[in-house]
């Protein structure tokens, strides 16, 4: 099998649980490093799948590496070859798509439930986890639902929460999360996290690091159900 290329677009933003996930089931995978440099693949073949991780930046933003992106995911998705998207991922999948991006009505940061559309399709990724789950959250904007896609769940910050066309599937909120990636995103957002205080989406880092480890086994069962249903159509 050809590996699955995760695009990291911030040193402190890889695949996290969603490479452990993909060696227990002994599917390899490359990473391309966005962030330092690596050039957005244009050859589709020589993967089995695409998955975009999270990153601070906009997909708005004036970026070299964005509009190739945005190409190779409108391109994988024709050709029915399965992408996944977190957070940024995902903004960037609806973009790709036919969807907007624009600035939530508040920012989420930290833990917070999302609840699972009651259509087929939502029950066909995340019934598993029906009929909410609480998941990680880090963002201040938001995706719309690309023409021909289905929403599959939502928040009571953020309307749209993830969605899924044919084999792929883009999420805003964080089901890859892992006690270092949460550490780290805590101490260098910090600054963040103060701005944003008066948000009611906002959590302090005391209380995202609360029981992180009963937080983190009960996403990674969410985890294990989506990513397991993700890599059946990998090429």
């Amino acid at each position: 099998m050809n590996p699955v290329a995760i695009f990291r677009h911030f040193p402190i933003e890889g695949p996290g649980y969603f490479a452990t996930f993909l060696e227990r089931h002994g599917i390899p995978w490359q990473l391309v490093r966005i962030d330092a440099g690596d050039v957005v693949p244009s050859a589709l073949h020589a993967f089995s799948g695409f998955a975009f991780m999270g990153g601070p930046m906009s997909v708005n933003d004036d970026l070299p590496w964005i509009a190739p992106a945005l190409a190779l995911i409108r391109d994988a998705v024709a050709a029915d070859m399965p992408v996944l998207g977190h957070c940024l991922g995902g903004q960037l999948m609806a973009k790709a798509l036919g969807g907007t991006v624009s600035r939530n009505p508040v920012k989420e940061i930290g833990w917070a439930d999302v609840t699972v559309a009651a259509g087929a399709g939502a029950q066909r990724w995340f019934g598993h986890a029906a009929p909410a789950f609480r998941s990680f959250h880090w963002h201040g904007e938001t995706f719309s639902v690309p023409p021909g896609a289905h929403g599959l769940l939502s928040s009571a910050h953020c309307v749209n929460q993830a969605f899924a066309l044919g084999h792929s599937l883009g999420m805003q909120c964080h089901i890859e999360m892992t006690p270092e990636m949460i550490a780290s995103w805590c101490k260098g957002g910090a600054r963040e996290i103060a701005r944003s205080s008066d948000s009611p989406g906002v959590q302090q880092p005391e209380k995202i690091m609360a029981d992180l480890e009963e937080r983190l086994r009960e996403l990674h069962t969410v985890a294990d159900g989506v990513y397991a249903r993700w890599i059946e159509n990998l090429k």
